[in-house]
Protein backbone atom coordinates (compact mmCIF):
# COMPACT_ATOMS: atom_id res chain seq x y z
CA UNK A 1 0.00 0.00 0.00
CA UNK A 2 2.88 2.71 1.20
CA UNK A 3 5.15 1.87 -2.39
CA UNK A 4 1.87 1.85 -4.72
CA UNK A 5 -0.14 4.90 -3.56
CA UNK A 6 1.61 6.69 -0.71
CA UNK A 7 5.50 6.71 -1.70
CA UNK A 8 4.07 8.33 -4.89
CA UNK A 9 2.18 11.38 -3.41
CA UNK A 10 4.92 11.83 -0.95
CA UNK A 11 7.33 12.00 -4.11
CA UNK A 12 5.69 14.85 -5.46
CA UNK A 13 4.00 16.51 -2.76
CA UNK A 14 7.36 16.93 -1.19
CA UNK A 15 9.15 17.48 -4.13
CA UNK A 16 7.14 20.65 -5.09
CA UNK A 17 7.44 22.14 -1.76
CA UNK A 18 11.28 21.60 -1.44
CA UNK A 19 11.98 23.12 -5.11
CA UNK A 20 9.96 26.38 -3.78
CA UNK A 21 11.86 26.70 -0.39
CA UNK A 22 15.14 25.67 -2.61
CA UNK A 23 14.44 28.20 -5.31
CA UNK A 24 16.65 30.94 -3.86
CA UNK A 25 19.30 28.68 -3.32
CA UNK A 26 18.85 27.07 -7.08
CA UNK A 27 18.66 30.33 -8.64
CA UNK A 28 22.00 31.07 -6.77
CA UNK A 29 24.01 28.13 -7.95
CA UNK A 30 22.60 28.67 -11.64
CA UNK A 31 23.84 32.32 -11.70
CA UNK A 32 27.43 31.23 -9.98
CA UNK A 33 27.97 28.36 -12.58
CA UNK A 34 27.22 30.00 -15.63
CA UNK A 35 29.61 32.82 -14.36
CA UNK A 36 32.59 30.42 -13.29
CA UNK A 37 31.91 27.90 -16.02
CA UNK A 38 30.84 30.16 -19.29
CA UNK A 39 28.77 27.41 -20.29
CA UNK A 40 25.39 25.74 -19.36
CA UNK A 41 24.91 24.95 -15.85
CA UNK A 42 23.12 21.84 -16.29
CA UNK A 43 24.34 18.16 -16.52
CA UNK A 44 21.95 16.19 -18.29
CA UNK A 45 22.49 12.13 -18.62
CA UNK A 46 20.66 9.27 -19.59
CA UNK A 47 20.11 7.00 -16.98
CA UNK A 48 18.40 4.09 -16.30
CA UNK A 49 15.29 3.69 -14.19
CA UNK A 50 12.33 2.06 -12.83
CA UNK A 51 12.60 -2.11 -14.77
CA UNK A 52 15.77 -0.49 -16.44
CA UNK A 53 13.89 2.45 -18.64
CA UNK A 54 16.17 5.61 -19.87
CA UNK A 55 15.33 8.88 -18.74
CA UNK A 56 17.62 12.18 -18.56
CA UNK A 57 18.76 13.52 -15.26
CA UNK A 58 18.80 16.68 -14.48
CA UNK A 59 22.15 17.88 -12.07
CA UNK A 60 24.49 20.95 -11.97
CA UNK A 61 27.36 20.26 -13.79
CA UNK A 62 30.49 20.73 -11.56
CA UNK A 63 32.73 19.75 -14.29
CA UNK A 64 34.11 21.82 -17.24
CA UNK A 65 34.64 19.72 -20.47
CA UNK A 66 37.91 20.83 -20.46
CA UNK A 67 39.91 18.32 -23.26
CA UNK A 68 43.60 17.29 -24.18
CA UNK A 69 45.23 18.26 -27.65
CA UNK A 70 43.75 14.98 -28.90
CA UNK A 71 39.97 16.29 -28.29
CA UNK A 72 39.96 13.42 -25.43
CA UNK A 73 38.26 14.55 -22.09
CA UNK A 74 40.84 15.30 -19.23
CA UNK A 75 40.44 13.10 -16.24
CA UNK A 76 37.58 14.04 -13.84
CA UNK A 77 39.85 15.41 -10.93
CA UNK A 78 41.46 17.85 -13.78
CA UNK A 79 38.11 19.30 -15.08
CA UNK A 80 36.45 19.22 -11.17
CA UNK A 81 36.57 23.29 -10.44
CA UNK A 82 36.97 24.40 -7.14
CA UNK A 83 33.06 26.29 -6.86
CA UNK A 84 32.33 22.12 -8.39
CA UNK A 85 33.78 20.78 -5.46
CA UNK A 86 32.08 22.77 -3.64
CA UNK A 87 28.62 22.13 -4.52
CA UNK A 88 29.21 18.49 -4.99
CA UNK A 89 30.44 18.40 -1.62
CA UNK A 90 27.54 20.02 -0.21
CA UNK A 91 24.95 18.54 -2.44
CA UNK A 92 23.85 21.52 -3.90
CA UNK A 93 24.57 19.34 -7.35
CA UNK A 94 21.46 17.40 -6.51
CA UNK A 95 18.61 19.72 -6.57
CA UNK A 96 17.58 19.87 -9.76
CA UNK A 97 16.74 15.97 -9.85
CA UNK A 98 13.70 17.25 -8.32
CA UNK A 99 12.53 18.11 -11.59
CA UNK A 100 13.06 14.17 -12.07
CA UNK A 101 11.00 13.28 -9.42
CA UNK A 102 8.10 16.18 -10.28
CA UNK A 103 8.07 14.26 -13.53
CA UNK A 104 7.80 10.96 -12.59
CA UNK A 105 11.11 9.71 -13.42
CA UNK A 106 12.67 9.36 -9.70
CA UNK A 107 11.82 9.11 -6.23
CA UNK A 108 12.98 10.91 -2.80
CA UNK A 109 14.36 7.74 -2.02
CA UNK A 110 15.73 4.48 -3.64
CA UNK A 111 18.80 3.11 -5.33
CA UNK A 112 20.81 5.93 -6.75
CA UNK A 113 20.62 6.19 -10.98
CA UNK A 114 23.84 4.45 -12.50
CA UNK A 115 25.10 4.07 -16.05
CA UNK A 116 23.35 2.75 -18.77
CA UNK A 117 26.27 0.59 -19.56
CA UNK A 118 26.51 -1.10 -16.30
CA UNK A 119 23.16 -3.08 -17.24
CA UNK A 120 24.52 -6.04 -18.93
CA UNK A 121 26.77 -6.16 -16.37
CA UNK A 122 24.93 -6.57 -13.50
CA UNK A 123 23.76 -10.08 -11.88
CA UNK A 124 20.39 -11.48 -11.34
CA UNK A 125 21.21 -10.20 -7.64
CA UNK A 126 21.75 -7.01 -8.58
CA UNK A 127 19.34 -5.88 -11.28
CA UNK A 128 16.37 -6.39 -8.58
CA UNK A 129 17.70 -2.56 -7.71
CA UNK A 130 15.82 -2.04 -10.63
CA UNK A 131 12.32 -3.17 -9.27
CA UNK A 132 11.52 0.69 -7.81
CA UNK A 133 12.31 3.98 -9.11
CA UNK A 134 15.99 5.31 -8.18
CA UNK A 135 16.12 8.23 -5.86
CA UNK A 136 17.82 11.28 -4.84
CA UNK A 137 19.65 9.58 -1.87
CA UNK A 138 18.89 6.19 -0.90
CA UNK A 139 19.67 3.29 1.55
CA UNK A 140 23.33 2.89 0.08
CA UNK A 141 23.52 6.97 -0.14
CA UNK A 142 23.28 6.93 3.88
CA UNK A 143 25.85 3.77 4.34
CA UNK A 144 28.60 5.17 2.59
CA UNK A 145 27.76 6.70 -1.01
CA UNK A 146 30.82 6.81 -3.06
CA UNK A 147 32.84 6.16 -0.14
CA UNK A 148 32.36 2.37 -0.59
CA UNK A 149 32.67 -1.02 -2.85
CA UNK A 150 30.15 -1.63 -5.29
CA UNK A 151 29.43 -4.72 -3.97
CA UNK A 152 28.39 -3.33 -0.48
CA UNK A 153 26.80 -0.49 -2.51
CA UNK A 154 24.10 -2.78 -4.44
CA UNK A 155 23.94 -5.24 -1.12
CA UNK A 156 22.48 -1.61 0.52
CA UNK A 157 19.98 -1.60 -2.92
CA UNK A 158 18.57 -4.68 -2.81
CA UNK A 159 18.06 -4.49 1.30
CA UNK A 160 16.18 -1.79 0.31
CA UNK A 161 13.86 -2.59 -2.28
CA UNK A 162 13.25 -5.73 -0.02
CA UNK A 163 12.40 -3.59 2.92
CA UNK A 164 10.38 -0.28 1.98
CA UNK A 165 8.32 0.84 4.40
CA UNK A 166 7.52 4.86 5.63
CA UNK A 167 9.46 4.45 8.58
CA UNK A 168 12.67 2.98 6.75
CA UNK A 169 12.22 6.26 4.49
CA UNK A 170 12.08 8.52 7.11
CA UNK A 171 14.81 6.94 8.46
CA UNK A 172 16.66 7.44 5.49
CA UNK A 173 15.80 11.07 5.26
CA UNK A 174 16.98 11.89 8.70
CA UNK A 175 20.63 10.23 7.89
CA UNK A 176 21.05 12.29 4.64
CA UNK A 177 20.69 15.65 6.47
CA UNK A 178 23.05 14.53 8.77
CA UNK A 179 25.48 13.09 6.02
CA UNK A 180 24.67 16.57 3.89
CA UNK A 181 25.54 19.07 7.19
CA UNK A 182 29.06 16.79 8.09
CA UNK A 183 29.82 16.15 4.14
CA UNK A 184 30.13 12.89 4.61
CA UNK A 185 31.12 9.63 1.96
CA UNK A 186 31.35 11.86 -1.24
CA UNK A 187 33.76 9.41 -2.74
CA UNK A 188 36.43 7.66 -1.48
CA UNK A 189 39.75 8.86 -0.66
CA UNK A 190 42.19 11.07 -3.32
CA UNK A 191 39.46 9.91 -6.05
CA UNK A 192 37.37 13.13 -7.46
CA UNK A 193 34.50 11.32 -8.42
CA UNK A 194 33.33 7.41 -7.65
CA UNK A 195 35.16 4.55 -9.76
CA UNK A 196 33.66 3.05 -12.79
CA UNK A 197 32.07 -0.20 -12.13
CA UNK A 198 33.48 -3.16 -13.96
CA UNK A 199 31.21 -6.16 -13.19
CA UNK A 200 33.86 -7.05 -10.37
CA UNK A 201 34.86 -4.24 -8.31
Amino acid sequence: MYQKFFKPLMDITVAFIALIVFLPVFILVFVILFIVHKENPFFLQVRPGKDGELFKIIKFKTMTNEKDENGTLLPDSDRLTPIGKFIRRTSLDEIPQLLNVLKGDMSLIGPRPLLPEYLDLFNDFEKQRHQVKPGITGWAAVNGRNAISWKKKFEYDVWYVKNISFSLDLKIIRKTILKVIKSEGINMDNVATTEPYNGNN
